[in-house]
């Protein structure tokens, strides 16, 4: 009786050992699928955020480039908009304001203008001088010129004239304009393409 006792005992404690021993192992494989699955997927997800960033540091480089690229540009076209600026202006300006602040210069030129006005008869015209020249011009503006064309001139002195003339038909309500600041803007509208293939091709 004993002895089946002990039988019973050990073959149930065997059947047990046995059971727990490959639910054990059932547990364990799963376990190993489940964690083999979880780091599948999370190197999946790397990769991913890895290729995100790639990408996204991709499209910086090139938007960063293209941004250097562009205001290399500007910047380069800026500075020969200055030096061509700077050459005209040289070459303008100080031979300009030389010219059309000398008196002589301006009665000759005014002479050569109002001629063209009273070429179909005696026109009055009006005159704006630089104010500076007044002791120079007005004599020649209010006398001799109006001797020479045969019709009337009114004269009158402007601070905002700084050099040249404006020049029109009385009552018109119109002029013409030889000033130093016309002048400048005419002869550098054609130095600059010529003064800009010189400097850069």
């Amino acid at each position: 009786m004993q002895n089946k006792l002990q039988e019973l005992t050990d073959k149930l404690y065997n059947e047990g050992l046995a059971k727990g021993k490959q639910e054990g192992e059932e547990l364990l494989a799963k376990a190993k699928v489940q964690a083999e699955e979880i780091l599948a997927k999370a190197q999946s997800e790397a990769e991913r955020i890895i290729a995100t960033a790639q990408k996204q540091a991709d499209e910086i480089k090139t938007k960063t480039a293209s941004d250097v690229k562009m205001a290399s540009s500007q910047s380069i076209a800026a500075t020969k908009k200055d030096i061509e600026n700077l050459i005209v202006s040289k070459m303008t300006v100080e031979a300009v304001k030389k010219n059309l602040t000398s008196p002589d210069f301006i009665k000759e030129i005014i002479k050569t203008v109002a001629e063209k006005f009273t070429t179909d008869g005696p026109v009055d015209l009006n005159l704006i001088l630089p104010e500076s020249l007044k002791n120079d011009l007005e004599p020649f503006a209010t006398k001799e010129l109006a001797k020479i064309l045969g019709s009337g001139v009114q004269a009158s002195f402007s601070k905002k004239v700084a050099g040249g003339f404006q020049i029109g038909p009385k009552g018109e309500g119109w002029f013409v304009s030889f000033t130093d600041e016309t002048f400048n803007q005419l002869i550098s509208e054609y130095l600059r393409p010529a003064t800009k293939k010189i400097l850069f091709g």
